[in-house]
Formats: structure tokens, C-alpha cells, sequence
């Protein structure tokens, strides 16, 4: 049972404690809620289909638990539907929660920062509780909410509402869980460590956050790109960002998110948006590149967001599976004499960087292409359609180096002329392969 109820549909909070339910502007509230109730009671509606929760303890977790009204003895009671989430009431904190708690005020004091823990701030005839508060640098206000509860991912509910009502009075929401579950959401800006005991929580050792945390990779969407394009064509000439998880040492993460220097952002990735913890830096450069996406962004330097520490680990790190070590004793192997080069024979020469430069500048009128792009794609193909001709290995590997450098010659024009003139990419490169190839069409 609980005193504070949360109508859905009112958006209100009851305090069934009061004879007024904490609203004395709706005269006569209790007796259309409560009648309200027993009539979806008598009609057999199932108390999650109502539209009473609970506002206290579960709420306060983010979690949605459905609850019926009723009276016992000349008083109002609100009783929940599920069992679980009544014994959410009566059973303690537990030690590990006690353990996340201590150990973010001991890294936020190390830091020169304040903060408690269970504080309630009034907002309205609402309120907010926050596990732990931190008080950083500016002004700034780091709210960490520490999820360790068993439920599941469906019943672990209202964390957007949560967090975004906690962000509008100027608090930062920090979620921290153990559960991967948890971690994988995107309502709000989560970070996981190992499932750990309590003792290994409290104690000074170093702790790792291995989800949530990210660094921004910065490259160009050219031949030479490592990354797909993010926009689903084959190169754009754009710049791009992509974020690579990164591990960071859970007492760093709550001292640089209270000096500002570890920040939260939201990135896109195709049609899914992500919430990160990045360093500022990263959050400024990938400002930048929002700004104008042709060109990276400059590089700020910036200390690493954890470096190497004298402290013992909190836990083991674990083995990577992936690594290979080389057996101690292997046999003795000859080193293979080296081979002659081979014969030269006829091949055309490669486009030069002079050639690039003159694609660059110099423009045909009629096909809106550089003339000197058109030479450079039929050298490469020219230098293609001559390796299919060939018999003798020797000579096909000659002229397979010839083809490559042809082709990249002309990749490299094309990036750099759809770049400069701010085209698409791909239909530069497929208009150009039509006019020499199909010049008819």
C-alpha cells in the first residue's frame, strides 16, 4: 500500500493522507476518483487499464505500478496490483545501491566537489528525488540514479518522463546500472559497469565503466574510409563522425561530468538516436561538423577522459579471447631469397599528379564534367581492358599495379572535384563512367 497516488489521466499526485488530497481547488476529488474506481471494479476492468499508479517509491524508480482504491476501517487505501511492487516498499536499499552512493560522494569530494545523497526537490506539487546529487563546477547539477533492481526491461518504465523532468530544473541525469538491459535503452544517458558485490563497490579500487562512455572518430567519406557511408551511398566526399565505446574509470566519469569536462550528447546513427557520454571536445568538434559536414572539424586537445592509475583494480580484467599469442618454440624458418624484378615490359604509364591537379582546374562547358577527369577515367579503363588481354602472370601482375593506380588517380579527382563543387559523389563517379563508357546514351 501506498499514500501517494499518480492519476494518468489528471497528471496529478493524491496524497490520500489529506481530507482534500493535497487539492483544495477540486472540491469533492476523492469522491469521484474512489467512485470512478469502483466502477471500473464492478465492470471488470483490470487495474493496469485504470488510471491510478503509484507515486511514491516506484515512481520515484521509474517504475509503473498500477494500484486500486479502496476502504478499510473509515480509511483510504491505495493497494497494488502486483506483489513485487508492494514489497518494493518495505524492502531496504540494498547493499550494493548503499555501496554506488558512497563511492560517488567519496570521487566527487576527492574532486572539490559536494553533493548527498536522497535529496527531494520540490517542483510545484510535484517533486523530484535523486539518489545522489552532485554539486559541480558553474552551477552545474549531476543527478546519478542508480538502477540495480531485478525487475524487468517492460517494468522498468517512466525514465523518460523522469529525466527529461529533472533536466527542465536543471539537473543533469546520470542512470548507472549493472543490468545490460538497462544499458542498451536509449531514454536516457546510461552507463554499465560489471555486476559487483558491495565490498568491491565501496572499496578505493578501480572501478570501469564499460557502457555508455564514447569517442568521436572524425573522417572523410572517401575511397580511402575505413567506415560506410552513413547516408547510404557509396562515397559522399563528406565528413562524417562515428562513436567507438571507450572504458572510463567510474570515479573520472563522476568528477569530469561535474567539471563539465565529460558531457552527454544525443547522436544519430542511420535512424536510431543514441545518448552518449563524450568529452567536450568531442562535443564541440561534432558542433562544428553539424555546422558544415564538407569539411573535418579542427582538432582540440584535450586530456584523456581516463588515464593509467596506481590503484588496484576494483575487479580482474578480463582475458581478451581475441588475442594471439605465439607459441614459445617454433622451428627455425630460412628466410626466402629475395627475387628478381620483374622483366619491364610495355605498360601504359600511371596518371601523375600533374594530371590531377589539371582535372581539378580545368572544366569542360558542354558535359559540365573536367575534360581532364574523362582522360583520366579511359586511362584507367584503357589500362583495365589491357590486363584482360594478357596471358603471362608476370605481365598481368605489371599491369594489374598500372590499373590500380589508374583507378585510384581518377577516384581522387572525382572525390576532390564533387568536394569542391559540393555534389554528390556517387553521381559525379556514375555520370563520368557514362559519358566514356556509353558516351551515345
Amino acid at each position: 500500500m501506498a499514500n501517494v497516488v499518480w492519476h494518468k489521466n489528471f497528471r496529478i499526485l493524491l496524497d490520500l493522507t489529506r481530507d482534500d488530497l493535497d487539492h483544495p481547488e477540486f472540491p469533492g476529488l476523492w469522491d469521484l476518483i474512489y467512485a470512478t474506481d469502483r466502477f471500473y471494479g464492478r465492470r471488470s476492468v483490470p487495474v493496469s487499464e485504470r488510471d491510478l499508479q503509484c507515486g511514491g517509491v516506484c515512481r520515484d524508480m521509474g517504475v509503473e505500478a498500477p494500484m486500486h482504491l479502496r476502504m478499510r476501517g473509515g480509511r483510504r487505501e491505495a493497494v497494488h496490483e502486483r506483489r513485487e511492487d508492494e514489497e518494493r516498499h518495505s524492502v531496504p536499499m540494498s547493499d550494493e545501491h548503499k555501496a554506488y552512493q558512497e563511492r560517488i560522494l567519496r570521487a566527487a569530494h576527492e574532486g572539490g566537489f559536494g553533493g548527498d545523497s536522497e535529496v527531494r526537490t520540490r517542483v510545484g506539487r510535484t517533486w523530484i528525488q535523486t539518489d545522489t546529487l552532485v554539486e559541480g563546477a558553474d552551477g552545474r547539477r549531476i543527478g546519478w540514479e542508480v538502477q540495480l533492481s531485478t525487475i524487468d526491461e517492460s517494468g522498468l518504465r517512466g525514465v523518460r518522463a523522469r529525466a527529461g523532468k529533472a533536466a527542465k530544473n536543471g539537473i543533469t541525469p546520470a542512470w548507472h546500472t549493472d543490468r545490460l538491459a538497462y544499458a542498451q535503452r536509449n531514454d536516457t544517458h546510461w552507463t554499465r559497469s560489471d555486476r559487483l558485490p558491495a565490498h568491491l563497490i565501496a572499496r578505493n579500487g578501480d572501478l570501469r565503466i564499460v557502457s555508455g562512455f564514447r569517442a568521436l572518430d572524425f573522417w572523410h567519406c572517401d575511397t580511402s574510409a575505413v567506415y560506410p557511408c552513413p547516408d547510404g551511398v557509396r562515397r559522399c566526399g563528406k565528413a562524417h563522425a562515428t562513436a567507438k565505446p571507450r572504458d572510463v574509470f567510474f570515479d573520472d566519469m563522476v568528477r569530469q561530468t561535474a567539471a563539465g569536462t565529460i558531457v552527454p550528447i544525443q547522436f544519430r546513427a542511420g535512424k536510431t538516436m543514441h545518448r552518449y557520454w563524450v568529452t567536450s571536445a568531442d562535443r564541440d568538434r561534432l558542433d562544428d561538423l553539424h555546422g558544415n559536414d564538407t569539411r573535418l572539424p579542427a582538432d582540440r586537445d584535450i586530456a584523456p577522459a581516463s588515464g593509467a592509475s596506481r590503484n588496484r583494480p576494483t575487479c580482474r580484467p578480463a582475458t581478451d579471447p581475441l588475442t594471439n599469442h605465439a607459441p614459445k618454440d617454433l622451428p627455425y624458418i630460412p628466410a626466402l631469397p629475395l627475387q628478381p624484378p620483374p622483366p619491364a615490359i610495355e605498360a601504359a604509364s600511371p596518371p601523375t599528379v600533374e594530371h590531377i591537379n589539371r582535372a581539378r582546374q580545368r572544366s569542360d562547358g558542354t558535359i559540365g564534367l573536367p575534360s581532364e577527369l574523362i582522360t583520366l577515367q579511359r586511362a584507367a579503363d584503357d589500362a583495365h581492358l589491357k590486363l584482360q588481354h594478357l596471358s603471362d602472370n608476370l605481365e598481368r601482375d605489371v599491369q594489374r599495379r598500372v590499373w590500380r593506380e589508374a583507378a585510384e588517380a581518377v577516384q581522387a579527382a572525382v572525390t576532390h572535384y564533387a568536394r569542391t563543387k559540393r555534389l554528390n559523389r556517387y553521381e559525379v563517379e556514375a555520370r563520368l563512367r557514362q559519358l566514356v563508357r556509353n558516351p551515345t546514351q
